[in-house]
């Protein structure tokens, strides 16, 4: 928030400009960035916890090594039950990807950071790789019996290209859906901390600030409170939907 000759201006929007750690001017795809920095912390915040949390395993686990094992197994036990015991191959991969979006929306909250997944260009690089990595493990393993994913046999006969069409375009929707629902859900909770963050100050400058203030208090932690299951919800939304679409892809008949 600012002071400005008209009044009070706020950009709750500021938070998510990408910008250039060191120096300034235009930033090119090899541009260390706040972006990459806050990845890279998500990357190391993942080997802590993964290797390093359970490095020393014994009967009696460490919190480290419970919170690590619940991890391992919440993901295993998803991957199992949606794709099923074909799909645990790419167990790894999806895990990756949970812990991933987990840290990167958990570290996101901390006062002064940046959350990566927030930004589309982010959200899209990893849509996009589920996209394409499931579609080529439905052809590899199905070869042309893949497509049978698009040709609903429990249908009419007379509805089945109408059908066809409309799953050709939903399934090439997927990614874009994938990568907008996460971005989406992170930018607008990050946002409206912001714009109640704003109005904290005013008990300084005004005697409605005395009752405005507390409330923009609680407004901030109920959000704050609210942004840690959603940061938690949303990497669950974003692995379970990989999973079904890896499913679709190990057996696409319908």
């Amino acid at each position: 928030m600012a002071e400005s000759g008209e009044g009070l201006a706020f950009h709750p929007m500021d938070q998510f400009t990408v910008k250039p750690l060191f120096g300034e001017g235009p930033i090119h795809w090899y541009t260390i960035t706040n972006v990459t920095l806050w990845m890279a912390i998500g990357i190391v915040a993942i080997i802590l916890l993964m290797v390093v949390g359970s490095a020393r395993r014994s009967i009696v686990p460490s919190k480290g090594q419970s919170l690590a094992e619940l991890i391992y197994g919440f993901v295993h036990k998803m991957v199992e039950d949606v794709a099923g015991k074909d799909g645990l191959k790419f167990f790894p991969y999806i895990l990756t990807v949970f812990l991933f979006i987990l840290c990167s929306n958990i570290l996101g909250l901390l006062p002064k950071a940046f959350t990566p997944t927030s930004h589309i260009a982010v959200t899209a690089v990893l849509a996009v790789l589920v996209f394409v990595s499931v579609t080529v493990i439905g052809f590899v393993k199905n070869g042309a019996h893949f497509l049978e994913l698009f040709w609903v046999k429990s249908a009419p006969l007379a509805l089945r290209p109408v059908l066809a069409v409309i799953e050709i375009i939903s399934y090439f929707v997927r990614p874009v859906s994938h990568s907008i629902r996460l971005a989406g859900n992170m930018m607008a909770g990050h946002a409206v901390i912001k714009v109640f963050a704003a109005f904290a100050p005013l008990i300084l400058m005004s005697f409605v600030g005395v009752i405005v203030t507390p409330l923009s208090v609680l407004a901030i932690t109920a959000m704050y409170g609210l942004e840690i299951i959603v940061a938690v919800v949303q990497a669950y939304v974003f692995t379970i939907l990989t999973c079904v679409y890896l499913k679709d892809a190990l057996h696409p008949a319908h």
